[in-house]
């Protein structure tokens, strides 16, 4: 499937990634084993699936503009989440129903082809707040049967099909197949600036119809973005992006947050949510998307924040954001936790010294109260009640996230150029964040703690 417009966009994002490559690529803040747009900027993961022998992570692209601009689907596939091929974009916005962005979606896998739910995205021309009127967010179907190209997209759902208590605002089809039917579910925000989720089922994968609406018995947030719903070990969890949720101590201290929820009873009739629980403490961590793999579950997340304060100097060598490194999701009751795929570990090489550490893999043993220093920059502290990363030095705008944790039995640090991973107990609590610290800097000190080490080299990108 190919028009003009999207053979014209093809060679104007070749050109720029071309002629601007370099540039970023110099940058000495570019990450080692994080994946990010070849330019420009990235936010979402979208598509993330397991195709016959390649996994595919897809991701909203903006490759003009390095503070958004209009989105694409960018591409990487890999056989074994180290060695990576980047791809041309597969989606581009070259469709009366997603002319102004190919938003986020999913990929449902059969019998070896992709089926590309997205929301496209339209911003008529007028008067408009873009909330309650003058936006087309359509649910559209691209089919890729080589894993390279899309075969063909079509409009699936627009704004008359969603029901009428609802603004412009829904987006992010999650799809899955289960019992002989297909399911998706959809982001949305009502006309009382309620947050939910929809459900649809279909028999076909292209028609669709609303059978149940999820949301909580009190208001959480205007809107609830990227929804995922999934079950680990028996038990279903609705993971979701609620926006406009104020914060309560140390819970939802970013701008937008981001958790989950146990879901109990059945998504297609009658349920219960129960307690919301951050999937992230940190300050960059959104929009994260999971997919089988076999027996196990992974996720990556867009290490970032939209409408954040705070900001990424790499701006300036034309280029802006990464994902998460791939971490599995494990049950433990009622609760997530999330730890770095094995593939991660893969990736460490030599045993280093505190003193040199720049790039690396930690895992540290702790006492009861102490501290890390990384790089000068990040301070990292716990006692009996909570644990704090605070930026001192390379925040950009970034000052201190808490988490509480009553006791600090071990964490789990990966540390790249620009961005530290802290998993604490096993990945019971999560602190993402970008930093920029000096660039020459190295070395970690620490106190209660003892460290084991080791250097992490980089993912082979071609």
């Amino acid at each position: 499937m190919s028009n003009a417009l999207q053979r014209d966009l093809a060679r104007l994002v070749s050109r720029i990634e071309r002629e601007d490559g370099a540039r970023a690529a110099a940058d000495p803040y570019r990450q080692r084993f994080h994946l990010m747009p070849p330019v420009g900027w990235l936010n979402d993961p979208n598509g993330l699936c397991r195709c016959g022998e390649w996994y595919h992570v897809f991701y909203q692209y903006g490759p003009f503009d390095p503070t958004g601009g209009v989105k694409h689907w960018g591409h990487y596939r890999s056989r074994d989440l180290l060695h990576w091929e980047q791809l041309p974009p597969m989606l581009y916005p070259d469709q009366p129903w997603d002319i102004h962005g190919v938003y986020s979606g999913s990929a449902l896998v059969e019998d070896g082809t992709m089926y590309l739910y997205y929301t496209g995205n339209v911003k008529h021309a007028g008067d408009y707040d873009y909330i309650t009127a003058g936006r087309g967010h359509n649910t559209a179907l691209a089919v890729s049967r080589d894993g390279v190209t899309a075969a063909s997209n079509e409009l699936l759902l627009e704004n008359r099909d969603y029901p009428a208590d609802l603004t412009c605002h829904v987006r992010d089809p999650k799809v899955w197949a289960q019992d002989g039917r297909y399911y998706m579910v959809l982001g949305a925000r009502t006309k009382d600036d309620r947050g939910e989720l929809l459900v649809y089922e279909s028999e076909d994968k292209r028609h669709w119809t609303h059978s149940n609406t999820l949301t909580t018995p009190e208001k959480f947030g205007y809107m609830w973005e990227c929804p995922d719903l999934f079950e680990l070990d028996g038990q279903w969890f609705l993971v979701c992006s609620p926006q406009g949720v104020t914060r309560q101590g140390n819970q939802y201290q970013n701008v937008y947050s981001c958790g989950y929820f146990p879901l109990y009873g059945d998504f297609r009739g009658d349920y219960t949510l129960g307690e919301f629980h951050e999937l992230d403490c940190g300050f960059d961590f959104y929009a994260p998307q999971s997919f089988a793999d076999g027996s196990r579950r992974l996720q990556f997340g867009w290490m970032g924040m939209p409408d954040a304060a705070y900001t990424n100097p790499t701006v300036e060598q034309g280029w802006q954001h990464c994902l998460t490194v791939p971490c599995e999701l494990k049950r433990d009751g009622d609760r997530i936790l999330r730890v770095p795929a094995r593939e991660v570990s893969a990736l460490r090489g030599e045993h280093m010294t505190p003193e040199w550490a720049q790039v690396f893999d930690m895992e540290c043993r702790t006492e009861g109260a102490g501290r890390l220093v990384i790089r000068g920059a990040a301070v990292v502290e716990w006692d009996g009640q909570q644990l704090s990363l605070t930026l001192a030095q390379g925040g950009e705008g970034r000052t201190v996230r808490y988490a509480d944790v009553d006791a600090v039995k071990n964490l789990r640090v990966l540390a790249d150029a620009s961005s530290l991973e802290i998993f604490v107990n096993g990945g019971a609590q999560v602190m993402t964040t970008r930093y920029y610290p000096d660039p020459a800097s190295c070395g970690v000190q620490m106190e209660g703690a003892q460290a084991e080490i080791w250097a992490m080299g980089a993912l082979q990108i071609q």
